[in-house]
């Protein structure tokens, strides 16, 4: 498994948490991690060099997107599936209009996505479409606030409580919140997920 990114800062963490699993015995014994820092537009790896790749919220952060896809496909085996996440609209649409410093900042986002959108990009690319659903709606309800009181402000009571309930979430899965997310993800589902497949039988990117 390698962990991609331009972030050393993430991936040292990336590392940190590989190193523990490895420790705790909870990695197989014949597999392998390993972090890569690079550019998703010109990523060091060879043709067909993955079975399954998760873009995780990559391509709302690129101009060049579709460049991205090239690569992504590229690196993917024939027959290979990917799992590809971006924002969605009507959620990320709103943090748009809360907050001009949500997606000004650097390093920001530079598009919002419809999933039509999303999904024509993948097949101009060379992928066949996939099944997709939206996930982490009781997360929406968090950048909303934050863009509402301001992205950088982590002191803010109401966001350092709402952040508390998300880490408890996370940890615990109760019954409750799971119920909840499920009925909600169809509406307000944080991001939306794309699942794709590399033609067997495909010729080079």
């Amino acid at each position: 498994m390698v962990a991609f990114d331009q972030n050393t800062t993430d991936l040292a963490d990336v590392a940190t948490m590989f190193a523990a699993m490895r420790a705790e015995g909870e990695a197989p014994a014949d597999t392998e991690a390993e972090t890569v820092k690079g550019d998703a537009l010109d990523m060091p790896f060879d043709d067909a060099s993955f079975d399954r790749v998760i873009a995780a919220e990559i391509f709302e952060h690129l101009p060049h997107d579709t460049a991205a896809m090239a690569e992504l496909y590229r690196v993917l085996r024939p027959g290979g599936i990917a799992a590809v996440t971006v924002p969605s609209f009507l959620p990320e649409r709103l943090c748009w209009a809360l907050s001009e410093d949500y997606h000004t900042a650097e390093g920001g986002h530079v598009r919002i996505y419809t999933r039509a959108e999303l999904q024509a990009k993948l097949k101009a690319a060379g992928f066949v479409l996939g099944p997709h659903h939206h996930a982490h709606a009781l997360h929406a309800p968090y950048w909303w606030l934050k863009c509402a009181v301001g992205t950088d402000d982590d002191a803010h009571p109401a966001v350092q409580a709402y952040h508390r309930m998300l880490v408890w979430d996370m940890l615990q899965a109760p019954p409750v919140t799971r119920i909840a997310e499920k009925a909600l993800n169809p509406l307000i589902g944080k991001s939306v997920v794309v699942y794709v497949r590399k033609p067997l039988h495909a010729g080079p990117a």
